[in-house]
């Protein structure tokens, strides 16, 4: 019996023994699972902050990127300026010299290219200001139809493809319609002949798991438009480089790699996205993202292929800038009409208080002087209520533009513009007017001119540290017969404001010692009609540091040329 028990004891303890065996092995199993299940989680999270912190850092790379390509082409277009300067006055004393026009002429289109240059750097900055409507995509992309077919050439195949019931979007059209081209040119060099480019329109939603891991993105309802190829695509290296301007893969001479730049800049400044899907060997798509807009589509204006015509209406040009002013006036001269000068709103105020006849004010956005330009413009309009106000410049920031859009009603043409579209934009002005020449006998052309000191030399105090721009303005001035005074410092120039008196103060902004912004503060202090101009590579970009005292100071974007100077210095009826 005692043995019977024993090997039933040890039976139940082996039993016990297996089954706490088996327990402590499920534990084990179920440890090692919530420890692979903790360690993914924990992975996931390292992964998700790795990815948001690469994200981060990319942004402000971008950022960064921006505000040194702002200050290259500040430094670019002072460069510009004295090369531009130097080729006008060469033009001047050409005495139709056929050789020497054309050689000057191939220099003058060096130039422009490299204004055009900046004016790149500026967008991917997202400096440019932009005029966004209510926008139908499907109807942009069929009014871009023609460009786009030209684009790929024969070899390569186009295919456009919208979706229904597409949603409008809140965009510029003609900066957009821009960046759709610059894509489809860069899937043409991608695919070097042959392929297949597709264009694609549809509603798309970005949601918080998405946005989350971009920066200043929204959640919400966007328009998306997809530019694909079939061509080479992008290795991770040039992925991650592509924004950067400059950055380019292509041959020396094919491209200036600011095409993405550009698109970039574009879509931040307009609150969209651009996403990025490329791997070798097996094509590039940029999918843009625009937020939808619950407006009705805004009717466009078909693009004015109208002959060029002028008018007789009298405009007064408030510019601070003397070559500005001086190719503004002239240009507007040549188109028919009567046009009187002012260095900055607080001349261009007087004028208009002198009582003469102005129908339309065509003012810089940024100027020196205690009066901004919106503050000219809305005194104008007290004064004479049927006043048309165009506003013009380069570099639009603070004043007429908030948030990177043009504020509502502002009419603006951008600098640089031409003669012939500058004519068609003063006559959109004039739209609604029905205009009627001039012939009362008490109110001929002549009558404008005593209200305005212009048969007196204009006396023009420049400052300036470097010597060459300096020297070429100096002579640019006196060729307009304006007497003119040069210095290098602002120290030299406050020495003379307390014993000579100016009507116009051209100073560079950026300046050793005293900036020309302090120096036109005190030269105002001291003589308050004085006329300032602010001349900057930054172009209208030191608009948010003028302050209220020169709100109408003119800016002068370097680099200018010969009437730009002269349109901001003068009032040239």
């Amino acid at each position: 019996m005692s043995i019977s028990r024993d090997i039933t004891a040890r039976v139940a303890a082996l039993r016990e023994q297996q089954r706490l065996r088996e327990a402590l092995e499920r534990h084990r199993e179920t440890l090692e699972e919530r420890v692979e299940e903790a360690m993914k989680a924990l992975r996931a999270i390292e992964a998700e902050q790795r990815e948001t912190a690469a994200a981060l850092a990319q942004s402000q790379k971008m950022d960064a990127v921006g505000k040194l390509t702002g200050g290259v082409a500040h430094d670019f277009n002072n460069v510009l300026q004295v090369i531009g300067g130097n080729l006008q006055l060469a033009v001047q004393e050409s005495n139709g010299n056929e050789t020497l026009t054309r050689r000057l002429a191939c220099a003058h289109e060096a130039v422009e290219r490299g204004a055009k240059l900046a004016s790149q750097l500026l967008a991917f900055a997202r400096r440019q200001p932009l005029e966004p409507v209510a926008l139908d995509i499907s109807r942009l992309l069929r009014s871009s139809g023609d460009m786009l077919r030209r684009v790929p050439g024969e070899t390569i195949e186009l295919e456009t493809v919208v979706s229904g019931g597409l949603w409008n979007t809140l965009a510029d059209p003609n900066h957009l319609q821009n960046v759709i081209v610059n894509l489809a040119i860069n899937a043409r060099d991608a695919m070097d002949g042959a392929g297949r480019l597709t264009i694609e329109a549809g509603n798309a939603m970005l949601d918080d798991d998405y946005t989350r891991h971009h920066d200043d993105l929204a959640s919400g309802q966007y328009v998306m438009i997809a530019v694909s190829d079939t061509g080479c695509g992008m290795t991770p290296e040039v992925l991650a480089s592509a924004f950067e301007p400059f950055y380019t893969t292509k041959p020396e001479g094919r491209g200036t790699g600011l095409g993405l730049s550009m698109a970039y800049g574009f879509m931040k400044q307009t609150g969209g996205h651009i996403k990025l899907y490329s791997e070798p060997g097996h094509g590039t798509t940029v999918k843009l993202y625009l937020p939808r807009s619950m407006e009705d589509e805004t009717a466009r204006a078909e693009a004015a292929n109208d002959p060029v015509t002028g008018g007789t209406e009298t405009i007064l040009v408030v510019e601070d800038d003397p070559n500005v002013r001086a190719t503004a006036v002239d240009m507007l001269t040549q188109l028919g009409y009567q046009v009187l000068k002012a260095v900055d709103a607080q001349s261009a105020l007087s004028v208009l208080e002198s009582g003469v006849h102005v129908d339309l004010l065509f003012s810089d956005v940024v100027m020196p002087g205690p009066m901004r330009s919106v503050e000219l413009a809305r005194r104008a309009k007290e004064m004479l209520p049927a006043l048309e106000v165009l506003f013009t410049s380069g570099y639009t920031e603070n004043a007429i533009v908030h948030g990177g859009r043009l504020d509502p009603g502002v009419a603006l043409i951008s600098k640089p513009y031409r003669r012939d579209a500058l004519a068609r934009k003063v006559r959109w002005m004039f739209r609604t007017r029905v205009y009627e020449a001039p012939d009362m006998p008490d109110a001929p052309q002549a009558s404008h001119a005593p209200a305005v000191p212009e048969p007196q030399p204009l006396r023009v105090l420049i400052v300036e540290d470097d010597a060459n721009t300096r020297e070429a303005t100096r002579e640019l001035l006196e060729l307009l017969d304006a007497k003119v005074i040069a210095v290098d410092s602002a120290q030299a120039a406050l020495d003379l404001i307390t014993q000579q008196l100016f009507d116009v103060l051209l100073t560079d902004v950026r300046m050793p010692g005293m900036s020309g912004l302090d120096l036109a503060r005190a030269m105002k202090r001291v003589q308050p009609h004085v006329h300032v101009v602010l001349a900057s590579g930054y172009g209208t970009g030191i608009a948010a540091e003028l302050g209220d005292e020169l709100s109408s100071a003119t800016l002068l974007p370097k680099p200018f040329n010969f009437d730009e100077l002269e349109q901001a210095v003068f009032r040239k009826p």
